[in-house]
């Protein structure tokens, strides 16, 4: 089912609570947006309208995607504290338009995380795909500067295993390997994963 909404940065809220609760939030919630130049504030009461509305987010990944037929989605994401939020997206948006490439935002205000879609295609020239991944790599070290995390829901896997040292120090990297090699002596489980090799030799 189309979503016809405006094409334009979007905030999505949920409430929940009892009634006089959820409507005294939702109107300081419409105040709060309007004081910040929001748009219009467009009310979901009934399961089926709710429905509708999630819908948006839940197809964001797919919207992302046809910004540029054929290419790939390389998602990424971070997470910061609530108060540095604001400004770790706007600095993002910044770099993403000052870089020229495409990659649109979208996330979860509610605990400090939103994400990244890189749109990638194997016919972009390597200079495009140079910047696609210094993109991401400011964004990391941007989130980690303002007391965030490399990572919010994505995991490290393997694309973020240098960054986690620069997070939490080699320390507490040493001791992660250490509970690692005790759990798991022979390397079976997720090998070459989340922790540096040089920790686990």
């Amino acid at each position: 089912r189309a979503c016809r909404y405006p094409e334009t940065p979007t905030l999505f809220f949920e409430f929940h609570g009892s009634e006089q609760t959820v409507s005294e939030h939702s109107l300081r919630a419409s105040e709060l947006s309007q004081e910040n130049g929001g748009g219009e504030f467009k009310w979901a009461v009934l399961e089926e309208e709710r429905t509708v509305l999630w819908q948006a987010r839940h197809a964001a990944y797919y919207a992302a995607l046809a910004l540029r037929p054929g290419a790939r989605g390389w998602p990424t994401d971070v997470c910061v504290p609530i108060s540095r939020l604001a400004e770790c997206i706007e600095e993002t948006a910044a770099d993403i338009e000052q870089s020229g490439i495409v990659a649109p935002i979208f996330g979860h205000v509610g605990d400090g995380n939103f994400h990244v879609i890189l749109n990638v295609s194997e016919h972009d020239s390597e200079e495009y795909k140079q910047k696609t991944h210094q993109v991401n790599d400011r964004l990391i070290k941007r989130a980690i500067s303002m007391g965030g995390t490399c990572t919010g829901e994505h995991g490290v896997g393997t694309g973020k295993i240098s960054y986690l040292e620069q997070e939490h120090g080699e320390p507490a990297l040493r001791f992660m390997a250490a509970i690692k090699k005790a759990w798991d002596p022979k390397g079976l489980l997720n090998p070459g994963k989340i922790i540096d090799q040089r920790f686990l030799a």
